[in-house]
């Protein structure tokens, strides 16, 4: 049998990795697919620079649209990125007949609602296991491993950029921006990190999970969004003295009735399999009604994690070309028709845990002014931290620790905090989760 024809739009770390792991592992690929897969054609933006995989025997263009057009390829990969190019190459692909495969987290996340109709109505399929944490099969996990299963909530470190600088501050007691100068000459942030610190890039990748998990539309305008730019090293030493590590969570929730979407820095206690989850590893961890907690983990980025899962999307796409495309696995794991628009939860009505950071005046009545504010609210501490002043300072850290409650109620609590004559810095707020 002929193998199936692939073209690449992109042909970067992603791109060369999928070359090469299409080759390297040839035989056990087309035994698992029925059938042979081979690159015929791939766009790149200078198709003459040297690369770091075998091109050869591959059409190279510059005009990704080439790529699309070509009648010889049956599968289109796209690997550039991005969400305003790419989103009419794959609906024109889609449009020709074709199978889509992509690793694009913000095109699936601001686009797919489009393109998983529009790839329904044409018979093809669209598949997407690399845009979310590079290596690891957690978009198949949920749409097909967990599939008897109410998925209750998940949480995940789903950003290797951020998970590095936080490990790297708490390990060597470093400052962020420290880090985050290295992070980018390691080339593990971009010249401009914004989608990776504060939070972008992460919550693609929760509107996705989320979409699969609960049966929902994608919704990443809905996302509640906050990155780790304003987390000091006194935060991190803080956190571990409370027993709980600092980690740039994403966290989708079911309960009531709604949906919680959030993406933010969160306190984690120490012991928790996650918490230890350090460098640029990404892990996510899923529970359901039936199976209770499981956790994913490996690679969220690079040349061959990526590719491993853009192979696997080709695996399964070459498989069920022949199959009768209302019996394939839907897109978003539940059927088009039973997709459920349940309500997202506002923040303001989200209940968590805090560690708050003060400076306060170092003077008797200081820390009662502080407490009286939070029982009247209604907010119970379950710990505090009181430091010594530093030589010459007229201001001392506090470090508080609360139970649960809403997070209108502390908004509340913090704007009367920092009304405090004593009060000499805004307030330092990070969630807590004990992810039991």
């Amino acid at each position: 049998m002929e193998p199936v024809k692939v073209g690449l739009l992109g042909l970067g770390t992603v791109g060369c990795g999928t070359v090469d792991v299409l080759r390297r592992n040839a035989r056990e690929i087309a035994r698992r697919a029925g059938r042979g897969i081979e690159v015929v054609a791939a766009a790149a933006r200078d198709p003459g620079r040297p690369r770091p995989c075998d091109t050869r025997g591959i059409r190279l263009t510059d005009d990704a649209r080439v790529v699309v057009e070509d009648p010889e390829v049956e599968i289109v990969v796209e690997l550039i990125g991005g969400d305003t190019l790419t989103r009419e190459l794959v609906l024109r692909a889609i449009e020709l007949g074709k199978h889509v495969v992509t690793a694009n987290k913000a095109l699936i996340a601001l686009h797919g609602n489009e393109i998983f109709a529009q790839a329904q109505e044409r018979g093809v399929m669209v598949a997407f296991e690399a845009a979310v944490a590079g290596g690891i099969p957690i978009i198949k996990a949920i749409r097909e491993g967990l599939a008897g299963n109410t998925i209750l909530w998940l949480a995940g470190i789903i950003n290797g950029t951020g998970n590095f600088i936080l490990t790297e501050m708490r390990d060597k007691g470093r400052s962020f921006e420290d880090v985050l100068a290295e992070a980018q000459r390691l080339g593990y942030a971009e010249a401009d990190p914004t989608f990776d610190v504060e939070g972008i890039d992460a919550a693609h990748k929760l509107t996705i999970l989320a979409s699969i998990a609960f049966g929902i539309p994608l919704q990443f305008k809905k996302v509640y969004t906050e990155g780790i730019s304003g987390i000091t090293q006194e935060d991190v030493a803080y956190a571990g003295e409370l027993g709980y590590r600092i980690k740039h969570l994403g966290i989708a929730r079911r309960s009531n009735g709604a949906v919680e979407l959030r993406v933010h820095p969160t306190l984690i206690p120490q012991r928790r399999l996650i918490a230890n989850v350090d460098g640029v590893m990404n892990a996510v961890l899923v529970t359901g009604d039936a199976v209770g907690p499981t956790l994913y983990y490996g690679a969220g980025a690079g040349a061959d994690p990526t590719a491993s899962a853009v192979v696997a999307d080709l695996v399964d796409v070459v498989r069920v070309m022949t199959t009768d495309p209302g019996n394939r696995v839907p897109h978003l794991a539940f059927q088009p028709d039973a997709i459920t628009d349940l309500p997202i939860r506002s923040m303001d009505d989200v209940e968590t845990a805090y560690y708050l950071r003060l400076r306060a005046i170092d003077r008797p009545g200081v820390l009662a002014d502080v407490t009286r504010i939070l029982g009247d609210l209604e907010v119970s501490i379950e710990a505090i931290l009181q430091k010594e002043p530093e030589p010459g300072a007229r201001d001392v850290p506090i470090v508080l620790l609360t139970h649960r409650t809403i997070e209108r109620r502390m908004n509340t609590a913090i704007r009367e905090i920092e009304a405090l004559p004593t009060i000499t810095a805004p307030v330092r707020r990070i969630r807590v989760e004990s992810l039991q």
